[in-house]
């Protein structure tokens, strides 16, 4: 039997995948628009600013980004200066990635605008809503 009175627009992850991609090209068109950033680049750059030398399998395992993107990003972040490779000094095998000046100027300002982003969701939603929100945001993203 089919149900055809499902309705897809108050399904919750259809409505949670909405409002993060709403939420995301918001923000996105601050790092695009000013480094010509994608998405995974600025999510790199981020894990590099906030934990330092990190390898690209680390920094993938974090995020939870594919390898593959991962390693584009890099490139990426690599022709734009904001970043080097080096290798590291127990294991020839690995490479540790390393914001460079550049890098760490965008990250700081990247920081500001993110913290810009979050106190305008503030204002528009209220305070304690978006506690709330956050609060049952890492409740649904827990895997237990």
């Amino acid at each position: 039997m089919q149900q055809t009175d499902f309705d897809l627009s108050g399904f919750t992850p259809y409505l949670l995948n909405q409002a993060a991609e709403a939420q995301s090209v918001d923000f996105s068109s601050i790092y695009k628009n000013r480094y010509g950033m994608l998405r995974t680049e600025w999510r790199v750059l981020f894990h590099l600013g906030r934990y330092g030398p990190m390898s690209a399998k680390e920094i993938s395992t974090l995020a939870n980004i594919h390898k593959t993107k991962i390693s584009r990003a890099v490139r990426a972040l690599g022709e734009k200066q904001f970043l080097a490779r080096e290798t590291s000094g127990t294991d020839r095998r690995v490479e540790h990635l390393v914001l460079r000046p550049p890098g760490h100027e965008a990250f700081d300002y990247l920081v500001e605008a993110a913290a810009e982003h979050e106190r305008a969701l503030s204002r528009k939603l209220g305070k304690q809503n978006v506690k709330t929100l956050k609060l049952l945001l890492k409740a649904l993203a827990s895997r237990q």
